[in-house]
C-alpha cells in the first residue's frame, strides 16, 4: 500500500511512539476496505508497539487508533491518504503518547471541558482545509477520552453525506447534529464548547501590555511584517483569526521564488513556524472589529475587537487580507455550504456524478471547471462578461471536454433550492434578455476577492473597493498606521507582493519609532 519511501519515512516517526496502540479495524469485503487493510498492515510492521484487531463498527471500512488499555483513541471512516496523510502521522504519534504540541494553557482548557462530546467530520482527501479541523479534534480526542472524534471520508460514504444534506467540508456534527462547516482550530472549537472561554480571553488580552508593533492579520503579508519586526528586537504582537488567511484555501503555489511547488497549508505552516521563532506575541481565534486612531486611544493605537477586548500599540500594520467574492443574488447565503461553495478543491469531491455550474471566467474559474469536469456528470460555467478572460491555453482545454459548457454575457439573478439544499440557478442573457433556468446541484462561485476592510470605514482612507490606501512605503493616512497586502491599493494581488509589502511596512514602522522617540532638538542642546 505504502512505498518503500513512504514506510520509511514513518517508521522514523513511529520511533517516538511512547505507548502501545492498538490499530482496531471494521472491514467488509469492498475494495476499499482491501486497501485499508493493506495500510494497517504496512503501518502494523514498522513498530513493535502497534498489534491489530478486529472491530465492529458499523461504518465499514474504518478503524481506530487506541492506545492499550485506555479509552483514548481518534476514528477514521476511509482511508487517511492524500491531504489527511499527516493527520494520521500524528494521530498515531499522539494516540501514542508524544505530547500534543499546543499551549498548556489551551491543553488545560480542553481536560476541563464538562460532559461527554461525540465528534463526527465529513471530509475529502482532497480538502486543504479539512486537515486543520481533523488534527484539532483528533488532539482534543487525546487530550480528554470523553471527546470522541471520527473522521470520514465523504466520497466513500454517499449514503451519509446524501442522509445529512453534507454539501461542503469540512462539515462537523457533534452528538448527531451539525455543528459548524468550514476549517476550525482548537481555540474555535472551545469557544463554541466553554461559554465562558470568550470573556476569559478578553480580559487576557485587555491586560496585555502595549506592543511596538502590532500587526493585524495573519496571512503572507502579515507574517512578513511581524518577522522583520520583531528581529529589530521590539515587542511584536499578532492578532489574526486564522493563522495563513487566504492562502490556506490555496491548492498549488508554483510560482514563489526558490520554491518550485508548495500548497497553501504547507506554505501557512512554516510562516507561522517562522514567527513564533522569533518569539512574537500570537493571538488566534480573534477578529478585529474597530481601529482606534492614538489620538483616541492615549497616544497609542487601539484595535478592538469583536471579542470586547482591545489591544494598543505604538505602531499598527494593517494586513486583514481579501475574502471570496459573493454573488450576492438571492440565495445565496440561504445555500451556502448546502450547494453553494468557494472552494472547488475542496467540495468537489462531494459532487461526484452531479451537475453543477461555476460563476466566473477567469483563471480560477475556468480552471475550476475543468477540474470539477473529471468529477461530474457535467460543469456549465457563467461568464457575466462576453468573453471569459482566462488564460488562451485554459480556454482551448475547458472547450475540449466533452461535460463542459461555456455561457458568455450570463449574469447571475438567483440561487434556487428544493428540501433545504441547491436546486439551481437562474440567470439572464445579457445579449437577448432571456431569462433562463440551470438545473444543478452545485454551484462553485469563483469571481474574485472582497478586501477585509468593513471594520476600517471611517478610520482610514479607503478605496471605492474598499482597499487601504497606502503610499510606497505602507503608510496608511493615519499616523502610526501602515498596511500591506490584498487589502491595499497594491495593484498585485499575488504571495511574494504581499510579503515584500509586509516586509515594507514594518520597516517603515520601525523607522517611525526611531523618529518619534528622539529628544527633540532643544533637549538635546540643553544635554
Amino acid at each position: 500500500m505504502l512505498d518503500q519511501d513512504l514506510k520509511d519515512q514513518l517508521a522514523a516517526y513511529l520511533e517516538r511512539l511512547q505507548q502501545p496502540i492498538e490499530l482496531v479495524a471494521s472491514l467488509d469485503d469492498s475494495e476499499a476496505a482491501r486497501e485499508l487493510d493493506a495500510l494497517l498492515d504496512d503501518i502494523t510492521a514498522l513498530s513493535p508497539k502497534i498489534s491489530r484487531a478486529t472491530g465492529d463498527d458499523p461504518r465499514k471500512p474504518s478503524f481506530l487508533i487506541r492506545r492499550a488499555g485506555t479509552q483514548v483513541q481518534v476514528g477514521f471512516a476511509g482511508i487517511p491518504l492524500g491531504h489527511e496523510f499527516t493527520s494520521l502521522v500524528l494521530a498515531l504519534l499522539q494516540v501514542g503518547g508524544h505530547p500534543v504540541k499546543i499551549d498548556e494553557a489551551l491543553a488545560a482548557q480542553v481536560r476541563a471541558l464538562p460532559g461527554d462530546y461525540r465528534f463526527e467530520t465529513y471530509m475529502s482527501l482532497h480538502c486543504q482545509s479539512c486537515p486543520d479541523t481533523i488534527q484539532a479534534l483528533n488532539a482534543m480526542s487525546v487530550l480528554n477520552p470523553r471527546i470522541q472524534h471520527v473522521a470520514i471520508d465523504g466520497s466513500l460514504f454517499q449514503a451519509e453525506v446524501e442522509a445529512r444534506q453534507v454539501l461542503s467540508v469540512p462539515t462537523i456534527f457533534l452528538d448527531g447534529v451539525e455543528f459548524d462547516a468550514g476549517r476550525m482550530s482548537i481555540e474555535q472549537i472551545l469557544a463554541r464548547l466553554d461559554t465562558g472561554a470568550a470573556a476569559r480571553a478578553a480580559d487576557a488580552l485587555n491586560d496585555a501590555a502595549p506592543y511596538d508593533v502590532l500587526v493585524v492579520g495573519g496571512g503572507p503579508a502579515g507574517a512578513a511584517a511581524a518577522i522583520y519586526a520583531a528581529r529589530k528586537g521590539i515587542r511584536t504582537g499578532i492578532v489574526t483569526e486564522r493563522f495563513g488567511g487566504q492562502v490556506l484555501d490555496t491548492m498549488a503555489i508554483e510560482n514563489f521564488p526558490s520554491v518550485e511547488y508548495t500548497e497553501g497549508p504547507k506554505l501557512a505552516a512554516s510562516l507561522e513556524a517562522h514567527v513564533r521563532s522569533y518569539g512574537v506575541d500570537v493571538v488566534t481565534a480573534q477578529r478585529a472589529k474597530a481601529l482606534q486612531p492614538a489620538a483616541q486611544a492615549g497616544g497609542l493605537v487601539g484595535v478592538e475587537l469583536e471579542s470586547g477586548a482591545t489591544l494598543r500599540a505604538r505602531t499598527v500594520i494593517l494586513a486583514p487580507g481579501a475574502r471570496w467574492r459573493q454573488t450576492g443574488v438571492p440565495g445565496e447565503d440561504t445555500y451556502r455550504n448546502k450547494g453553494v461553495t468557494y472552494c472547488p478543491h475542496c467540495d468537489g469531491p462531494l459532487f461526484k456524478g452531479k451537475r453543477v455550474a461555476v460563476i466566473g471566467g477567469g483563471n480560477s474559474g475556468v480552471e475550476a471547471a475543468i477540474d470539477l469536469a473529471g468529477l461530474v456528470e457535467h460543469v456549465t460555467l457563467l461568464e457575466f462578461d462576453g468573453k471569459l478572460r482566462a488564460d488562451e491555453v485554459l480556454q482551448r482545454k475547458l472547450r475540449s471536454l466533452p461535460n463542459a459548457s461555456v455561457h458568455v454575457n450570463a449574469q447571475t439573478t438567483g440561487m434556487i433550492g428544493a428540501a433545504g439544499k441547491l436546486a439551481g440557478l437562474t440567470f439572464t442573457d445579457r445579449g437577448t434578455g432571456e431569462k433562463r433556468e440551470l438545473q444543478v446541484e452545485g454551484v462553485f462561485v469563483q469571481i474574485g476577492l472582497l478586501p477585509n476592510t468593513d471594520w476600517l470605514k471611517g478610520a482610514v482612507t479607503l478605496s471605492p473597493r474598499g482597499e487601504i490606501g497606502i503610499d510606497d512605503r505602507g503608510h496608511t493616512n493615519l499616523p502610526g498606521v501602515f498596511a500591506a497586502g490584498d487589502a491595499t491599493t497594491e495593484p498585485f494581488k499575488q504571495i511574494v507582493v504581499a510579503m515584500g509589502g509586509g516586509s515594507t511596512a514594518a520597516l517603515s514602522a520601525f523607522d517611525h519609532l526611531i523618529r518619534h522617540s528622539a529628544p527633540a532638538a532643544s533637549d538635546a542642546v540643553a544635554a
